[in-house]
């Protein structure tokens, strides 16, 4: 400071020494150098020690992300569903005995009910059951239903059915439809169907035979 001092007072000696021997040039200051408290001021000011750590904002695109995970619902697990199988319809014709899980459309031709015997419900608060055996058919064949409590009232002349999981029974040799727990039936919308009542499978007559007496014979 001091240097700069001196500096400037031979400088400015100098200019008035100038200006006196040539009157005619102009005059003009240095611009000086400002003091240290100027400096000061206009420097920032240092602080000792470790700069302060920055504190850390949301990153929006993180947050944003995250969100969107989370929002984005979990792919289920496939599952292998198979398709309900369809049934086959049969005709009367094709029915044989001791066959079951047959479904097929037949028209109620005639009905008889079948008269209880006697002391066949075993307790005076068990209805006794009603059974009747319907005449069913198709353009292919007929033969004789038995009908058991409810399925009485469906068993209706000239009524349509579709009988569902049906089953053969054997009774005294002959053929018998029926339709257990296991099965259904359905009333349908009245179908044009001519039954073949020469062609009924109930009277063809069955003889069990016993296969290891006839190897035995032979």
């Amino acid at each position: 400071v001091l240097f700069l001092g001196l500096s400037s007072i031979k400088r400015s000696e100098k200019s008035e020494q100038t200006q006196r021997e040539n009157p005619q040039l102009i005059s003009f200051t240095v611009p000086m150098a400002s003091n240290t408290s100027d400096n000061s001021q206009q420097r920032p000011r240092q602080r000792n020690g470790p700069p302060p750590p920055r504190r850390q904002g949301r990153n929006p695109s993180s947050s944003s992300s995250s969100t969107r995970t989370q929002s984005q619902p979990q792919p289920q697990e496939q599952t292998t569903t198979q398709e309900k199988r369809k049934p086959v319809f049969v005709k009367v014709d094709d029915l044989k005995p001791g066959t079951k899980g047959h479904t097929l459309t037949v028209k109620v031709v005639d009905q008889n009910s079948v008269p209880q015997k006697p002391g066949a419900a075993s307790s005076s608060h068990l209805r006794p059951a009603r059974i009747s055996e319907c005449l069913v058919g198709d353009e292919t064949a007929s033969i004789l239903f038995t009908a058991r409590n409810d399925q009485v009232d469906l068993m209706k002349p000239g009524t349509t059915v579709n009988l569902r999981n049906a089953k053969i029974d054997m009774f005294k040799g002959s053929m018998r439809l029926a339709v257990d727990k296991w099965g259904r039936i359905e009333v349908t919308e009245p179908a044009e169907i001519t039954v073949k009542e020469d062609n009924n499978l109930s009277l063809v007559e069955y003889e069990l035979v016993n296969v290891d007496e006839i190897v035995r014979n032979r």
